[in-house]
């Protein structure tokens, strides 16, 4: 496919798009490519067999997910406002970095009803029972089993001090191969048989080595990472059309139906800026969005205009499910009366072994508060040395006296040719690291953060303030599991600054019983947009409380089960087909007062000098609100943001200064949260100081824009050039009055009367309002962007100049005068 052009209809048709390759995105392309459909599934990230994930410095150094600073690695991490997020960017999603446990949620932690700090509630319109069959389905297909080695020392401590400690302790279902069938005993390093659907990367598979690198990608193969299985027994139908380095960027409905999707190609190999990517376009009948927690609610809050009408849910209930990262460290024990360190070589075992149960008062027993889930956490060995080179203080002193005795043995020729005994003490006895261990908590959270788009860029507004009780419950019971093993508890770094690290981000579509509650239905369907399916982790409505992998996984499960029993026809698609699902190209048009773009224009003087300059300006603008000023109030209260930049261009300095409109040409972009973001101008009008019926002048603004999703705007604005009370020079001349229309809307003939060019405030092609201004920052910057081109540049200078200061005489300091001299006549 070609990049995108306007009018363009894409010849690319397809049954289904997935968006995203984690467990949502990987169950539903393997169920609707096995029931006969044809489905292309786009992952931003490489595909990453075994033996390709990073291990060395130089390899982690660039195995980061940021495209425009040319990398195109496996972990993206996300610093929002109360937390960290480390999500994965590969084929394979998730599940390539996570720590293979498979729970299922809790029977009675799915709740109705369960109020929020704020208002709203906690609601699951699906229980247990609905997903039940789904999780055995899902749990069958990537093949789990639980630890089976009893001599691991981490497994064997963690469990025996939580026992001690009054809980209840077990070995969870993970996704990991430690035999090579369900007959034979667990073995490390045993070839595993080839599935019957084969293996899309085609490199052998081994049992689990007990490495503990299980999330930074497992290297033998022994993980049942989703590629290993989902997908590859997709692409074996013959039905998928597996694409990485596919990120997608856009979409849109069309008038039959079909969504069309906008999407760029990556290519490592020579790296461009994201910006330059030519978009590419397909159309299919259903899509469904899988591009993880934060991925998902950007693409639906970046291309909300191209769905009309979706909840007023959207961003909501996000959830960090409770994630907390705790640390164990100097663990000791009583040997004869001694008290010993006690070794617990976190780097032995998958990460994950043992889990522990802590009741929430759903379960009727008694507990009290919110439930959550404890678990060991192992680590790759190469970090035992990060953590002895940490202790610098112990170090240094064990390093002096290898220096003192090599010294002695030189100056003194005490003639000691062996030093072994000298560098074993040097490098000490590794206490430190043998005898840690972290623990990860999670669990039942409040789901009361919301994101949005700030300046274009994912936000999120989410404190620990709300489930402080709950993190405060659950670092309670990690201090507990320390001091059976004789350790001391200590936070993350980052608990100190309020701040927790969540790799399992939940909400922004939850699933709701109505579209005032909740974005999808208890089918993942998106409300008011058929076809359009959210599959992952932004469709839990709350915390899962255990991992949530298998319960998104089985969420999808089930979306698509009910999907494949919808109406699949084809849509035809009609010759001139809209791509936007909007207004076509050009946009509405009012015959009596619209200008033909396509009528001739008057050739311009070759010998003509132009004149331009570049202003921003910034404000607040909401959509459903037509007058400015309300929009502007609503807006303030939403800190719903719009700016932008354009370069005024006056092409014939002569001609634009002898035309009473005084027209000039604007390029740029604009810029909104409520838009998606970042809107090109597609083609953009200026007039200065331009009279209206009522005697004042204004300044008249009208930019075509197009959404990121394809969605044709446009913004007209003025600004109210008239001498009112008091000193006023300065806000009218910053202050500029907008609204956005639907499609493309002409200016008027040049013989049509002046006007603001606003709409009434009902009238239904108004989108919604706002109120922008320039701030003295960017004013300042402004007079510094005044250039002029051609043969008479300072004379080009200064008619604009003579111009606009005569123009602002004549509105403030000649009314004044006028009024002043028949004051002194009375």
């Amino acid at each position: 496919m070609g990049e995108i052009r306007a009018g363009q209809v894409p010849t690319e048709y397809v049954d289904a798009v997935v968006v995203g390759s984690g467990f949502g995105g990987s169950v539903a392309t393997y169920r609707l490519a096995d029931a006969g459909k044809q489905v292309v599934l786009m992952e931003r990230g490489r595909s990453y067999g075994p033996g390709d994930f990073a291990r060395s410095p130089s390899e982690l150094s660039t195995a980061f997910w940021d495209p425009s600073e040319k990398l195109y690695g496996l972990f993206d991490a996300w610093t929002l406002r109360g937390l960290e997020g480390l999500v994965s960017s590969g084929l394979g999603g998730g599940s390539l970095i996570y720590a293979n446990v498979l729970l299922r949620k809790d029977e009675k932690w799915f709740v109705n009803e369960s109020p929020l700090p704020g208002g709203g509630y906690e609601s699951w319109p699906i229980g247990y029972r609905d997903l039940e069959q789904h999780y055995q389905r899902v749990e069958d297909m990537i093949g789990v089993d639980r630890y089976p080695y009893q001599d691991t020392a981490k497994t064997n401590a963690f469990e025996q001090a939580a026992q001690a400690g009054g809980h209840t302790v077990f070995r969870p279902p993970l996704a990991v191969s430690f035999s090579t069938d369900a007959d034979s005993p667990a073995q490390p390093g045993r070839m595993l048989p080839l599935a019957d659907y084969g293996n899309l990367h085609g490199k052998p598979r081994t049992t689990c080595t007990l490495c503990g690198e299980c999330d930074l990608g497992c290297n033998s193969g022994a993980k049942n990472t989703l590629d290993h299985n989902y997908l590859s027994a997709a692409a074996a139908t013959g039905n998928a059309d597996i694409r990485t380095l596919h990120e997608v960027r856009g979409f849109s409905r069309a008038s039959d139906g079909s969504w069309l999707v906008r999407y760029v190609i990556h290519d490592p190999q020579h790296p461009s800026s994201t910006g330059d990517l030519p978009e590419r376009l397909i159309r299919c009948a259903k899509l469904l969005l899988a591009a993880g927690t934060f991925g998902t609610s950007y693409l639906l809050l970046r291309n909300r205009m191209t769905l009309p009408g979706i909840s007023p849910a959207l961003g909501t209930r996000f959830s960090s499910n409770g994630d907390l990262l705790g640390l164990l460290f100097n663990a000791s024990e009583q040997v004869e009366g001694r008290t010993v360190p006690r070794q617990l070589y976190g780097n032995r075992g998958p990460v994950i072994t043992s889990t522990v149960r802590v009741a929430d008062a759903l379960d009727g027993n008694g507990a009290t508060g919110r439930g959550y889930y404890l678990q060991d956490a192992g680590y790759p060995a190469f970090f035992n040395w990060l953590m002895e080179l940490s202790q610098f203080r112990e170090a240094l002193p064990r390093a002096g006296k290898v220096a003192a005795k090599i010294i002695e043995n030189r100056l003194f020729q005490r003639n000691r040719s062996s030093i072994s005994a000298d560098l074993a003490m040097a490098l000490g006895p590794g206490r430190f690291s043998s005898t840690a261990l972290p623990l990860l908590g999670m669990g039942r959270d409040v789901p009361d953060g919301r994101m949005y788009l700030r300046e274009g860029r994912l936000a999120a507004d989410w404190t620990l303030s709300t489930s402080q009780e709950f993190f405060e419950s659950v670092r309670g019971a990690m201090r507990g599991i320390g001091d059976q093993l004789g350790a001391a508890f200590n936070d993350n770094p980052l608990w100190k600054a309020q701040r927790v690290v969540t790799v399992h981000p939940l909400g922004g579509a939850p699933i709701g019983a109505n579209d005032q509650v909740g974005v999808c239905d208890p089918w993942s369907e998106v409300y008011g947009q058929p076809g359009l399916y959210v599959v992952d982790g932004a469709a839990m409505p709350g915390p899962v409380g255990p991992n949530p992998s298998l319960t998104i996984a089985a969420m999808a499960d089930r979306a698509c089960e009910h999907l494949l029993e919808q109406s699949w026809a084809s849509p035809v698609v009609a010759a001139g087909s809209s791509l936007a699902g909007a207004a076509p190209e050009g946009g509405p048009v009012d015959a009596h007062t619209a200008q033909d773009p396509a009528a001739p224009v008057e050739p311009l003087n070759p010998r003509a000098t132009s004149v331009a300059f570049t202003e921003t300006m910034r404000g607040h603008f909401t959509l459903g609100v037509g007058e400015p000023a309300s929009g502007l109030a609503q807006a303030s209260l939403r800190h719903e943001r719009m700016m932008f930049t354009l370069t005024i261009t006056a092409k014939d300095i002569d001609r634009f200064t002898a035309d009473p409109r005084h027209p000039a040409s604007a390029e740029g972009f604009l810029d909104a949260d409520v838009l998606g973001g970042h809107c090109p101008v597609l083609r953009g009008w200026f007039n200065l100081f331009v009279p209206d019926e009522q005697e004042r002048r204004l300044m008249l603004y009208r930019l075509h824009v197009q959404s990121p999703g394809g969605r044709q705007l446009t913004m007209v604005g003025f600004k109210d050039i008239h001498d009112g009370p008091g000193v006023d020079l300065w806000p009218d001349t910053t202050t500029l009055f907008v609204q956005l229309l639907e499609g493309h809307v002409f200016p008027p003939a040049p013989e049509h009367p002046a006007a603001s060019g606003l709409l009434a405030a009902e009238d239904p092609a108004v989108l919604g309002s706002g109120i922008l201004y320039i701030e003295p920052l960017d004013f300042a910057r402004q007079l510094t962007t005044f250039r002029a081109q051609g043969p008479r540049k300072v004379q080009a200078l200064s008619a604009f100049g003579g111009l606009f200061l005569g123009s602002l005489y004549r509105s403030y300091l000649a009314p004044r005068r006028v009024r002043k001299n028949d004051h002194e006549s009375a």
